[in-house]
This record gives structure tokens, C-alpha cells and sequence, in this order.
């Protein structure tokens, strides 16, 4: 292929449109750029999107593998294949639960919808995540508790319509640069203003007209702070909240006092003061994995959304606006029949069940009855339940989940089957190796994260042994539960067809979606019920005579949180442990940075730490062996970085914009999640990625950390 293809990146969940143009001869994309026709970018475009959809740094998968005497060597697709079916056949016999598998934001909706179908319609597994429960649970939980339904209620049209733009546990100015241009120009206004509420000092806060710097893991305490404080000051907008809510009473009830809140949170009163003011604004509230990321997650994105209810800021140009990380974390949400089935459908709703059974075609009593316990359950099972198999799907779990040393481990002891465009820390432990089609090989579609569905596009023909997402999976369906999907090779736009017509009349309707449409629109937001609809602003209609609230709760109305329960965090410091370790992302890190670095010979990972906690925990000869200016990573010197789970070995790169006390780490670096800790949210089962217990030691020392210590009262994975 060597002409312009319209296309859309699959870095981040911005949706962002791309033109690629194919190398002449061979595979591969030669050149990309922005699309100025795509409606959701006007042809902007961000430099690490180009760059890794166009030439990508990481190891290529190009032909099926399998192991033998305990290496992986090169086989052919119908060798690997029959290995995969005889494996999953014979677990599948013994249990319907005895297969694992793990999906990702990065595979189109049809490839997700497939695989979605085959693990719940085609083997009956309870154990099936979307990888989205890394990253996103705690959001779409409390869309779900708060609204009746998932997704942000706002689009990027309200982004120039906000006055205030605060950005919570988020760092967009490196996530998602081409919408942080957007906030930036919109907060630039004479009559508006950027706040940054994050424990460090981070590129977005650095730009910000107010910086609320909070201790680790105190969210929630500072967002009840504030919601108190906008009580107190009269900035409740009663008229909404009585026509629109309930339960606000009860919250009110329960709000502590703002002083000691603001204690708890590490801040001023002043601070908590600004914030409230910020709410009686048209106030747009972006946060990401800051508050999703942790045992308190869920509890913390409802006080969000709480403030956002009490404020009457659930109107176009603001309301709550979680941020996205992988570029089809949204579609994976609605088409993969993770939390729920294809469109929002409830999971465990005997209706909507019948309904997708009689679909695919299958018996209803093969449907499993919950939705699963998470990636966090999921490894557990290996060890304490059924799981003997595991298909992971886009997904690095070696690197990306927490407490990886215990995840590697645990994946060992099973029959591990990993599709992947590019080798990763998961294909070196894999029993067979699938290589699947990647940016500028595949197509299909994807949803951005204000809801916006668009085309994937090949520009290049994939190697001869590279395979479509969609097609593998369609493979192994005709192996262990033939008929329930296509034979190979799948046409894209049937399997989006019938997606969308098992959304008709739900909360995410696509059924007015096809692929004649995208290519006309280019982009078209849910819910589109019919081939000239388009979603907009949810929730909120204004009408001639005033507005109408409409929400998918029982009631029809939003619902305020429950007072939250006085949890404590999984690992506070003590005296062994005196430090609090944190993790973010970096400008490459996405998808564990398996498009921007190789597997082997990995340098070591780069903690960012205030000089004088250097000083403080190492001495002064540390401290002064560090140098002064950009300098080369390699002049950086090493210490060790240990907690109760394992010791990794680490540069220091001395950082004021980091708090005294905080350890930063880049969290898709495959050492950092050796570190972290285990325990989840007990109602989204989201991990806490963001917060544990940490100490430095000289890299020459002898490690004292316990080799398999029992982390202090860990929150286990809900059931």
C-alpha cells in the first residue's frame, strides 16, 4: 500500500485521527500526521503518537511460538493453534472456570467483542477482564453508582465552554497532550483558571494558576473537605440538587469537619477554601489515575462527582470528566462484556441475559453468573482456584500488575497463551506466542473517551505470519466451541454490525453506527440510535421551559454518595518502611512501554526523589555524588529501592518537584510493579498502584527486606 489512509492513533484514549501512508515496498508505515478532517483533532497531533505509530522501538512478533524443552521456538499457525485448543479443551472439561483470560484497551471493538464472546458465549469463564480494571474500574464504578450508567457525561465541547479547569490526580500535559492543549487555551481566558490538586509538582501543575498539594492516597478526605467547606460557604445549588438528586442529605450528615479534613489531606484550609470557590464556577473536574488507582478509588471518584452534584456543575461546559488511558479503554467497556453485557446491558439482569444468549446462540446457563474478580483475583485463582490456563491478549501482566515478582511466578504455573504484536516480559514465560497485527495493520474501530466511535485502518499489509486480533480469536473459537464465531478471515464490519445491533434501545446505544457512516463522519459519539443521531451532553436536555434531568438510576435520579467507610490505606510508613512510594506515567509509558523499549538489557529505573530525602536516608555522601544539571542517565548514581514484596535497583534523579518523603516512580517500567502492592478496591477491584511502604538502601548494602512478608492488613480482591 502506498496511499494516505484515514486512520486513528491508538496511543491514548484522545482519538486522536491519523493519516498513514505505507512504505512502498515491505510492511510497515513510512509517515504519519495529523488528519485535519478528523472532527475530533483538527489535524493536531502529539509527537509520541506519531512516533509510535510509525516507528516503534520494541521487539516485533512475527511468527508463532511454542515451547519446547523449555525454550521457545518457531512454529507454524496450525501447530500453535492445536497446541492452544488441546490445553484449553482439556481445562475447559474439567471446569468451565479452568481458562483465564485478559483483554486490552489496545484491541479494536471487534476484536474485543469477539474475544468477550468467546470467553463468556464460547467457554463460560468468569475469569475474563478487559485489562480496562487496571486503570479504569473506580471511574466507571461510580459513573455506574452515581448516574446508572458508565462514561463521562461530558464531550470536548465543553472543554472552551468551562471557566475553571481542575485536573485531580492527573497529569494530562504528558497522558494526553493534544487535549491538554485544549484545557490550556480554555483556561487561559481572562475569566478562567487551571487548579492541579497531585501530591508532586508535575508538568501540568507547573503550567497551573494554583497548585493544592496533597499527601499520597488523601483524596478523598480533601475532596469531603471541600464539599464541606461548600456547604458551609452557601454554594449548593439546592434547586438542582432537590429536582435532580437524592441522598444528599445523608451526605451532609456525615461530611467532617474541614479543618480536620484539611489535616488528614495535608493541606491548608486556604486551599480547601479555593477549591470550593472553584465549584461556584461552570467547573469542568478531569481526574485520572491519581484517585483511580487506589483502595479508596471508587469512594474518591463519587466525592468527585459529589462535588460536581452539589456545585449544579452537570450542565455543558462542566461536570466530572474521568481521563482515559489506553486508546480503546471506553470500547472495551461497552463491546467486551466484561462488567457488563454489549452496551451497558446489566450483567446479571435475567432479560438482558436471555437477549444475549439467544444472540450467539447459546445456552443461557453457560453465561457466568458475576462479572469476575479482576486481573488481581484472576492471578489468584492460578494458585487457590480453578485456573490451570490463562489467554492474555494485548496485555503485559508481567509488567503491568501489581506485585509482579508474585505474577510472574503464579503465570508460570499455568498454561500461558500470549497475543502480542511485540515481544514482552509475559511472551518470555508464554507456552505459545501469537502474533497479532498492530497500528497501521489492523482494521476495525475504536471509542475515544468523550465517547466518540471511529475507523482503524490498515496502511500496510501485515507479514505473512502476522495475524488480524480479530481472526485469532475467531481461530481458536473454531477450535473449542465451533460456530459461535466466523471462520477465518473475519469481516470487520459484520462482527461491528452485530455488536451494534445488540445495543439498540440501551444506555450505549450504536446501532445507528456502521462502517458507511464512520467513513462519511469520520466520528460519531454514542448513543446513536438511529443512522442520523448523535450523542451529546448527557443527562441534561434544555427546554423551552427550563431543563430536563434524565438518569438511568431506578429513580431517574443522580444518586450522592454513601458515606464512605473509615478504611485505612493498605501500607502506611513505619519505622522499616519509612517512605511512601507513588507511581505515574512518563511521555512513553504506555501500554507497559512496549512500543518504545526492548525487552532485554533494560536500564535500570529512574526514581525521581526530593534531594533532601536522598540526604536524609542515604547521607550526604549520596546526596553529593549526585550531580547537578541534565547529565547523563548513566552519571546518575544507583541505590536499591526495597519493599515487603522485592528490591529492584535504581537511579536517583534528585527532583524538588517531588514531595520530601515521596519515592516517584515511572509505573510501566517492568521493575516498578515488583515493588507495589497488591491489595484493591473492594468495589471496582482496581488495584492500588499509587501508594505503599518503601525504604532506600546503598546499592552496596546487604538487602534485609523479607523475601515473602505479609503485607499489614491487605485489602483482598472482592469476590
Amino acid at each position: 500500500m502506498s496511499d494516505w489512509v484515514s486512520t486513528t492513533c491508538m496511543r491514548c484514549a484522545v482519538g486522536c485521527g491519523h493519516k498513514h501512508l505505507g512504505v512502498a515496498e515491505g510492511y510497515g508505515v513510512d509517515v504519519v500526521r495529523g488528519d485535519g478532517q478528523h472532527p475530533v483533532n483538527r489535524g493536531l497531533a502529539c509527537q509520541r503518537g506519531i512516533e509510535e505509530s510509525g516507528d516503534p522501538e520494541g521487539e516485533w512478533l512475527s511468527q508463532p511460538l511454542v515451547r519446547k524443552g523449555g525454550e521457545l521456538v518457531e512454529a507454524s499457525w496450525p501447530e500453535a493453534l492445536e497446541r492452544v485448543a488441546e490445553r484449553f479443551d482439556a481445562a475447559l472439561a474439567r471446569d468451565r472456570n479452568a481458562v483465564a483470560v485478559l483483554g486490552s484497551g489496545q484491541q479494536t471493538n471487534e476484536a474485543a467483542y469477539a474475544l468477550g464472546k468467546l470467553a463468556r458465549g464460547g467457554m463460560g469463564t468468569r475469569y475474563y477482564d478487559a485489562n480496562t480494571t487496571l486503570c479504569m474500574a473506580s471511574a466507571v464504578t461510580a459513573y455506574y453508582e452515581a448516574f446508572g450508567s458508565d462514561a463521562p457525561p461530558t464531550t470536548y465541547d465543553d472543554i472552551p465552554e468551562a471557566q475553571t479547569h481542575v485536573v485531580w490526580g492527573a497529569n494530562p500535559a504528558i497522558a494526553h497532550p493534544v487535549m491538554f492543549r485544549w484545557i490550556r487555551e480554555s483556561a487561559g481566558a481572562a475569566d478562567s483558571r487551571m487548579i492541579v490538586v497531585d501530591p508532586v509538582e508535575t508538568d501540568t501543575a507547573t503550567t497551573a494558576d494554583e497548585h493544592v498539594q496533597l499527601d499520597p492516597g488523601q483524596d478523598l478526605a480533601l475532596a469531603r473537605a471541600v464539599l464541606a467547606r461548600l456547604v458551609e460557604i452557601d454554594g449548593v445549588d439546592e434547586a438542582f440538587v432537590d429536582e435532580a438528586t437524592e441522598g444528599f442529605e445523608d451526605l451532609v450528615a456525615d461530611l467532617p469537619d474541614p479543618d480536620a479534613a484539611a489535616e488528614e489531606a495535608g493541606v491548608t484550609l486556604e486551599a480547601v477554601d479555593h477549591l470550593a470557590a472553584a465549584f461556584e464556577d461552570r467547573t469542568l473536574v478531569y481526574w485520572g489515575m491519581g484517585i483511580n488507582q487506589s483502595v479508596r478509588g471508587t469512594d474518591a471518584a463519587r466525592a468527585l462527582i459529589d462535588l460536581c452534584l452539589a456545585s449544579g456543575n452537570l450542565r455543558p461546559g462542566s461536570g466530572p470528566f474521568s481521563l482515559t488511558g489506553q486508546a480503546n479503554s471506553m470500547g472495551t467497556r461497552v463491546v467486551s462484556c466484561k462488567g457488563s453485557w454489549p452496551g451497558q446491558r446489566p450483567f446479571d439482569d435475567p432479560g438482558h441475559r436471555a437477549t444475549i444468549a439467544d444472540a450467539w446462540g447459546v445456552p443461557v446457563d453457560r453465561l457466568p453468573d458475576d462479572t469476575g474478580p479482576g486481573p488481581v483475583g484472576t492471578i489468584e485463582a492460578i494458585s487457590d482456584g480453578p485456573v490451570e490456563a490463562v489467554y492474555a491478549v494485548a496485555t503485559n501482566p508481567v509488567a503491568g500488575m501489581p506485585d509482579a515478582n508474585a505474577v510472574a511466578e503464579t503465570l508460570e504455573d499455568a498454561f500461558l497463551v500470549v497475543q502480542d504484536s511485540f515481544r514482552t516480559e509475559t511472551t518470555e514465560l508464554a507456552d505459545v506466542v501469537l502474533p497479532a497485527a498492530t497500528w497501521g495493520e489492523s482494521e476495525g474501530t475504536v471509542m475515544n473517551m468523550e465517547r466518540n466511535v471511529s475507523r482503524v485502518r490498515a496502511a500496510s499489509d501485515a507479514p505473512p505470519s502476522v495475524q488480524q486480533d480479530l481472526d485469532i480469536v475467531a481461530a481458536i473459537a473454531a477450535e473449542i466451541a465451533p460456530g459461535l464465531l466466523p471462520e477465518p478471515p473475519v469481516d470487520p464490519a459484520a462482527t461491528f454490525d452485530e455488536f451494534a445491533a445488540l445495543t439498540a434501545g440501551t444506555d450505549a446505544d450504536c446501532s445507528g453506527i456502521a462502517y458507511e457512516r464512520l467513513d462519511h463522519e469520520l466520528a460519531v459519539r454514542w448513543p446513536a440510535p438511529e443512522p442520523d443521531a448523535e450523542g451529546g451532553y448527557r443527562y441534561h436536555e434544555a427546554t423551552d421551559d427550563g431543563e430536563d434531568w434524565t438518569f438511568a438510576t431506578p429513580s431517574g435520579r443522580a444518586n450522592f454518595s454513601d458515606p464512605p467507610e473509615a478504611d485505612s490505606l493498605p501500607e502506611p510508613t513505619d519505622e522499616t518502611y519509612p517512605l511512601t512510594l507513588t507511581t505515574a506515567r512518563e511521555p512513553d509509558g504506555y501500554n507497559t512501554g512496549i512500543r518504545s523499549r526492548q525487552v532485554d538489557d533494560l536500564d535500570p529505573v529512574t526514581a525521581r526523589i526530593h534531594p533532601e530525602t536522598v540526604a536524609a536516608e542515604l547521607g550526604d555522601a549520596v546526596a553529593g555524588a549526585v550531580p547537578d544539571g541534565d547529565e547523563d542517565p548513566d552519571a546518575l548514581p544507583e541505590i536499591r529501592l526495597e519493599t515487603r514484596r522485592g528490591t529492584v535497583t535504581a537511579r536517583i534523579d534528585p527532583d524538588p518537584a517531588v514531595p520530601e518523603g515521596l519515592v516517584w516512580l515511572p509505573i510501566h517500567h517492568p521493575a516498578t510493579n515488583e515493588l507495589t502492592v497488591p491489595a484493591t478496591d473492594p468495589r471496582s477491584d482496581e488495584p492500588n498502584l499509587k501508594q505503599c511502604a518503601v525504604r532506600l538502601t546503598a546499592a552496596d548494602a546487604e538487602s534485609t527486606a523479607p523475601e515473602l512478608a505479609v503485607d499489614p492488613e491487605p485489602v483482598e480482591a472482592s469476590e
